[in-house]
């Protein structure tokens, strides 16, 4: 069984995972440990919750890679996650992992939004900063948007708090014409890349394709610590 947790990054992956996945929703302290129990041959973590819950903990993900079970993480928490565990054997996937893991980018609410619940499909409600920078770096790699008007937004969009970052709300705090705000709006919309669900579908793939459970363990030793104990008799 290969379980994936993932909702507002790929909100329709349980139609596009047929029966290769099982879907679980975003993942919270608990769940990869869980998944593990009930059988899981490889785990996928695309999506996360952590700020009114616990989020996922180190610790079971490599209590899960010290059983030989494959972990790969992408495209949001499962980025930042990848980049941390690395070194233990965790599969990061996607261009947002590579960022983390190089260091070009370090902030973990760098890939968070405000989106609404799963029963109104995770519509998203303000943008992730990873989302703004990629459509930036493909906008002046197209020569449509100048590197000074690039540079001017993403710095407006990096000072914002994840849940006020909007078009809108960057294109305001901008130092840029007022003549270009309007086009420049247009423009990003139709132009939007959105790295996340890019990273998130490759993850979805390569987790389809994967035969068994990895059994590398990396040359280290699980150290089951007191917390440890006490999150599995939860």
């Amino acid at each position: 069984m290969k379980v994936v947790f993932v909702g507002p990054t790929v909100p329709d992956a349980s139609e596009m995972a047929g029966e290769a996945l099982v879907i679980r929703p975003p993942a919270r302290q608990g769940d990869i440990l869980r998944a593990v129990r009930d059988g899981a041959t490889a785990i996928g973590l695309v999506d996360g919750i952590f700020e009114r819950v616990a989020p996922v903990w180190h610790k079971e993900i490599l209590f899960a890679l010290s059983q030989g079970i494959a972990v790969l993480g992408a495209a949001s928490m499962g980025a930042l996650r990848a980049a941390e565990c690395a070194a233990f054997g965790m599969i990061g996937i996607g261009a947002i992992y590579g960022e983390y893991a190089a260091g070009g980018t370090v902030d973990d609410s760098d890939v968070a939004l405000l989106h609404a619940p799963q029963e109104l499909g995770y519509a998203p409600l303000t943008l992730p900063l990873v989302n703004v920078r990629a459509t930036l770096r493909r906008l002046a790699e197209r020569q449509t948007i100048s590197a000074k008007h690039a540079s001017a937004i993403e710095d407006a969009a990096a000072k914002l708090f994840y849940k006020e970052r909007t078009w809108p709300t960057i294109i305001a705090g901008a130092s840029l014409p007022h003549a270009d705000r309007e086009a420049l709006a247009a423009l990003l919309r139709a132009g939007y890349v959105d790295q996340k669900h890019a990273d998130a579908l490759e993850l979805l793939k390569e987790l389809s394709l994967l035969s068994g459970a990895d059994a590398s363990r990396q040359g280290w030793t699980f150290n089951a610590t007191s917390l440890w104990t006490r999150l599995q008799e939860m």
